[in-house]
């Protein structure tokens, strides 16, 4: 079993990289999870505050003991505890050129409509140019940074998709053709990490933050010297 790296630890709390695949909570068809996983490393049972999603990278907030799970869980959803994303998407939200913009929709989760809002913003363009029985063909590829304006189930994925800006390998809400073509460039694994969280709570850092996974930067050195004239970095 592989050891999950702790970011951050105090009397209430533990931050942790969660790696690419593994399932934040266990339950029935759930072969290997982060709350036993890590449980099993630090010898006491930890308390999950939010969640990522299996295939999604990055910087996780895990509780020592119920009452941090119940302070923390609040903390976050009042917003005192921020967010931010980088994801590998195959197209460019709508911005009128500036790069900067946000996205306001609507997600539905278990059968509630809620509002939802992600401000995004475009750090680097490049491109990967795939052989297909027509020829090579150039898939743009746009890696943003993405702050939660809220935090609905799968919002991400689903607005990003809704913006025609799908996250690569995002085989649930994304590009299924693309990410077919994607996989033949060896880009199989979900673009999307948690990579920073902003926090105003005494005690605590105001930052934390990881670099890319490895899989993600492995994404934009590959394609770095392949970039579309046009691509800046």
């Amino acid at each position: 079993m592989e050891r999950i790296s702790v970011l951050f630890e105090n009397e209430e709390i533990l931050v942790v990289n969660k790696p690419f695949g593994l399932a934040v909570q266990g339950g029935k068809g759930v072969g290997r999870s982060l709350d036993d996983e890590l449980s099993a490393q630090v010898g006491y049972r930890v308390h999950l505050v939010h969640r990522l999603d299996k295939d999604t990278s990055g910087i996780l907030v895990v509780a020592k003991n119920t009452q941090s799970a119940a302070k923390w869980t609040s903390l976050i959803g009042g917003g005192l505890v921020k967010k931010q994303y980088m994801a590998v998407c195959t197209g460019e939200p709508y911005s009128g050129g500036t790069g900067k913009g946000k996205i306001e929709t609507s997600v539905t989760a278990h059968g509630k409509v809620q509002s939802a809002l992600t401000y995004f913003t475009v750090e680097k363009r490049t491109s990967v140019a795939v052989e297909t029985e027509g020829g090579l063909k150039e898939i743009p590829l746009f890696l943003l940074k993405l702050e939660l304006g809220t935090g609905r189930m799968h919002q991400l994925r689903i607005q990003l998709a809704g913006a025609r800006s799908p996250i690569a390998a995002d085989d649930q809400h994304g590009d299924f053709k693309t990410n077919k073509l994607l996989r033949k460039a060896g880009i199989k694994k979900l673009q999307l990490a948690a990579v920073c969280l902003n926090l105003k709570v005494p005690g605590v850092p105001e930052k934390i933050e990881i670099p890319l996974p490895f899989h993600m930067q492995e994404t934009l050195e590959k394609y770095r010297a392949n970039a579309c004239k046009n691509f800046l970095f």
